[in-house]
């Protein structure tokens, strides 16, 4: 029987064979005995259940879901169910061409999703009144973290900031874990219209609506706060804004809050993209991904990511933000949403949205009860002395779900879903007794000087795609612009691009899984927790350490979660001058980043010759630092591409020292099966769950980034409040890092399923098959671009870096030159100029067959013979064929045609173009006209026009 194994992992037997003799090894096993060190591996690997049929893993997953109840969900507190359009769940979330995507470095072959993505920030902009958004953020309660930040740094001064006592609860628990690591004072309040900051306060943040459902005037208490010389955060609801007064117009600098009830099921809790928009004057403070209107070398519009020198991989530990995967796909889904429904559309939701409420209210008022708020949007509390708890279960028994406040107090949300006949149901359990179906005359409970006049979404992309047909034709056509995994491989190294299943990409619309509320009740999310544990117990065997925490939203999350973990770990033992972290100059940029968020200061430790840890200046920087190290950050093997046979002796330097020793997870899928971390010296790693465990990347997110660790820090795991399946667990009572208790919990079914389906053999054999992909393309391209680093036995581990630097000095050709013209190719480019300066580094996975790795070098082998004719003076850097590439097709069909090379070489550079050719839809883009001439917005159609 064909087994999931033999789908995934891409030679077959006799291709694999042909590619150990082009490396020179008789056998798998003799090359992966010859690649990773002794001393690092392990005999007792993995303890797996045995691997399961495609069939047998959803039949389990389908069991899982079936446990979860799927009660009416009127709990809000920041989530809420809605309806995704049949049209949107089938083009975009079941679609590989959006959800296998990357980041759209490489902007020339992304136009597609950077067009979605710009519509989203136009989106947000116009609804929140502000001028600028970015392309998503993790989930509100990180996004209202962020914006603390932000409000610091416009601030230039230190201070206090004060949240408003009406934000959500799980906002006000990660903000304040997030301010005592950066020793900000961060005060909780309650915030009437008579409030004032007191003179130590730079920042403040409003919920509105607030979580009782309140809906506040906040012009007069704005502008009080600037007088007072703070800045303001608003916290809102998206889709209130189309009927509500938005924050841009009441005066507030910021805004932020989550995209979800456009469109994007609940799932457990994620992953849902937050959003954040800013007044004039911020834009360069914002965090994560911006996309930007440029021009590209014919002078057309062109998008590309803009002003990335606020970013962590530029700036390391002086970025604006840790975070690089945010939640594209799912902005993508919200921006669609809101282009399915147009402006008109989203006011008639929001209107049904709040008639329900309002219906509520009259009916509740009616029977003589008195919610607290006379103005609000689609919430509404009750005061009930003594008697929440027999207001929630009559409820549950009813099949609803609401949210008890406190003993005395319910709160009940509506939202696109609800039903009138709900609404029957759910007064008679407030009531606790049988009543008239409940009616009300038409009414608005928004006072006037509340309500929006002002109008949004005019931009023609908003109106031109209302029907289904003409909304699945611009999905096709923004996806037809773009080079994912459907079309080609992408051979990013350190990013891991491998297959997503579809076996394990269906279940996550699955009902039981998608419409669960994450603060449903225990009792009614079995299936769900019982999977996640399952899965953290797989995790955790894997990496080889004590426990994991699903929790961090994205790699950044964990790399916070773990460096938290091991900050309050130093101040439990009374070790608070712990504050050095040892970061190499060849480690991801987050990780600096990352480090400076808990309150680290990062000390740089040089790379030797030979890609590994310079083992002398680390000496010198534990001995110049001593009891002041807190831990130092490798990423393993190495982010040069090599299995460095010294880690254990780097691990036991810094533990001698009294430091822990954290190990990114970005290389994991070159150990799964053959080493853990938890086993060769790590205290903490994050692994990507969008990389390794074939959680698609969706064009920038999802991500998922547990956090595993050794047994002395498993009481500094992020906290889950509720747990009834493992009673006599190991404390977990470390700070909440994200808004949900798991994080991005609706993605997890896709890792669940890639271990189930592989097992333990599997698992190994994929992990020895990347290592294999990654040397047969070092061998098979050496000699045209020199593989710079290899570890034992000359071999590298699942990714090498080619050289290209020499090339550059004699011809001037460039890798950004090589990586435009592999677009030529219809290849998706290496990673470019990192960790080394012009250079490229190919990580192939487990996932591709030989005729596609084979497209790739001889591609490459192409591009060497078009830089040889520049060194040879056949023709000048200027004037080839790489400098003005990447070639559209408007550019190739042209009357006129002055290129030293011919069309053909420029659209058709191997024979196999000729039948199946992508085409960039621009050409070279110019990042710089970006940078000088700012638009984050959707620009007018007459700049498309010739």
């Amino acid at each position: 029987m064909t087994t999931f194994a033999d789908r995934h992992i891409g030679p077959e037997d006799a291709s694999a064979q042909r590619m150990l003799d082009a490396v020179g090894y008789a056998s798998l096993d003799a090359l992966i005995d010859e690649a990773v060190p002794e001393s690092i591996r392990q005999d007792d690997i993995l303890v797996l259940p045995p691997a399961l049929t495609e069939g047998e893993a959803l039949a389990e997953l389908d069991g899982y879901a079936r446990q979860n109840v799927q009660s009416v969900q009127m709990i809000g507190q920041g989530y809420y169910d809605t309806i995704t359009p049949a049209v949107i769940r089938r083009g975009i979330l079941s679609n590989p061409a959006w959800y296998s995507a990357y980041t759209p470095y490489q902007a020339e072959i992304s136009q597609g999703r950077l067009e979605a993505m710009l519509n989203f920030q136009t989106m947000v902009s116009d609804l929140t009144a502000l001028p600028l958004a970015n392309a998503s953020l993790l989930d509100e309660a990180t996004a209202v973290s962020e914006a603390v930040l932000l409000m610091q740094r416009a601030a230039h001064r230190g201070g206090a900031v004060v949240l408003d006592d009406e934000c959500f609860p799980q906002t006000i628990e990660v903000v304040l874990a997030q301010a005592e690591a950066l020793g900000i004072e961060a005060r909780v309040e309650a915030i009437s219209e008579e409030w004032k900051p007191a003179d130590d306060v730079t920042g403040v943040v409003i919920q509105n609506p607030g979580m009782s459902g309140v809906l506040r005037d906040l012009g007069p208490l704005i502008a009080a706060v600037h007088d007072a010389g703070a800045l303001v955060t608003v916290a809102c609801d998206i889709l209130s804004l189309s009927i509500v007064s938005p924050p841009g117009e009441m005066g507030a600098d910021i805004a932020v809050g989550s995209a979800q009830r456009f469109g994007v099921p609940l799932f457990y809790g994620g992953p849902h993209a937050a959003f954040i928009a800013v007044r004039a004057g911020l834009e360069r403070q914002l965090p994560g991904r911006l996309v930007g209107v440029s021009v590209d070398a014919a002078g057309n519009p062109a998008y590309r990511l803009t002003l990335q020198t606020r970013e962590q991989h530029i700036r390391r530990d002086k970025a604006t933000s840790n975070i690089c995967t945010a939640q594209a796909l799912l902005a993508v889904v919200s921006s669609m949403y809101a282009i399915y429904h147009g402006p008109d559309g989203l006011r008639d939701i929001a209107m049904e949205v709040h008639s329900r409420a309002v219906t509520l209210y009259d009916a509740l008022t009616a029977a003589g009860f008195q919610p607290m708020h006379d103005a609000f949007f689609d919430t509404i509390t009750l005061h009930m002395p003594r008697g929440a708890d027999s207001v929630v279960s009559r409820a549950a028994a009813a099949g609803i779900n609401i949210r008890k406040v406190d003993d005395d107090r319910v709160a009940l949300a509506c939202d696109e879903k609800t039903e009138l006949a709900t609404l029957d149901k759910l007064v008679e359990a407030v009531i606790g007794t049988k009543r008239h179906p409940v009616y009300t005359a038409p009414r608005v409970a928004i006072p006037r000087g509340m309500r929006r006049t002002s109008a949004y979404l005019t931009h023609p992309v908003f109106t031109a795609h209302r029907s289904e047909a003409a909304l699945t034709r611009y999905m096709r056509k923004l996806s037809d612009q773009d080079l994912a995994l459907d079309r080609t491989m992408i051979p990013l190294g350190s990013c891991t691009m491998k297959l997503n299943a579809a076996a394990e990409m269906e279940p996550i619309l699955w009902p039981g899984f998608a419409n669960i509320h994450p603060f449903a009740p225990a009792e009614q999310t079995m299936g769900y927790r019982h999977m996640i544990e399952q899965l953290e117990d797989w995790l955790a065997e894997i990496t080889g350490y004590a426990a994991v925490s699903v929790q961090p939203n994205a790699g950044s999350r964990g790399e916070y979660a773990g460096l938290l973990a091991i900050r309050n770990y130093h101040l439990s033992r009374g070790e608070s001058e712990r504050n050095i972290c040892l970061i190499p100059d060849s480690a991801h940029g987050t990780n600096a980043a990352s480090a400076v968020l808990v309150g680290f200061r990062v000390v740089v430790v040089k790379t030797a010759a030979d890609g590994e840890i310079d083992a002398a200046d680390l000496e010198s920087k534990l001995a110049a630092h001593g009891s002041k190290v807190a831990a130092i950050m490798i990423t393993y093997p190495s982010t040069h591409g090599v299995y460095e046979p010294h880690v254990k002796d780097v691990c036991a330097a810094v533990h001698d020292a009294g430091g822990q020793v954290y190990i990114d997870g970005a290389n994991l899928n070159a150990l799964v099966g053959l080493a853990k971390p938890g086993h060769f010296g790590g205290d903490v790693s994050h692994l990507n769950l969008h990389k390794t465990f074939a959680i698609p990347h969706g064009g920038g997110g999802p991500g998922v980034g547990p956090v595993a660790v050794a047994k002395h820090l498993v009481e500094f795991l992020p906290a889950v409040r509720q747990s009834i399946l493992r009673p006599n667990d190991l404390r977990r009572e470390g700070a909440a890092v994200s808004a949900a208790p798991y994080g991005s919990a609706g993605v997890l079914p896709i890792a669940w399923a890639y271990i189930a389906m592989l097992g333990a053999d599997g698992l190994r054999q994929s992990t020895q098959m990347a290592v294999l992909a990654a040397n047969y393309v070092a061998v098979r391209l050496d000699k045209y671009f020199p593989v710079l680093f290899r570890g034992p036995g000359g071999l590298v581990a699942h990714e090498c870096i080619l050289d290209v630097r020499e090339l550059t000095k004699t011809t001037g050709i460039t890798a950004e030159d090589v990586a435009k013209r592999l677009i030529d190719y219809g290849i998706h480019a290496p990673t470019m100029s990192w960790p080394v300066a012009g250079t490229l580094m190919v990580e192939p996975t487990e996932s591709e067959d030989l005729t596609e790795l084979d497209r790739f070098i001889d591609a490459m082998i192409a591009i060497r013979g078009e830089i040889d004719a520049v060194a040879n003076g056949d023709v000048s850097a200027e004037d080839s064929v790489l400098r003005h590439a990447p070639h559209t097709a408007e550019a190739v069909a042209a009357d006129t045609w002055t290129a030293a090379y011919s069309r053909e070489v420029a659209a058709f550079p191997v024979p196999g173009l000729r039948r199946d050719k992508y085409f960039p839809p621009v050409r070279r883009i110019d990042n710089a006209y970006g940078d000088r001439n700012l638009v984050c917005t959707c620009p007018p159609l007459e700049e498309y026009e010739d």
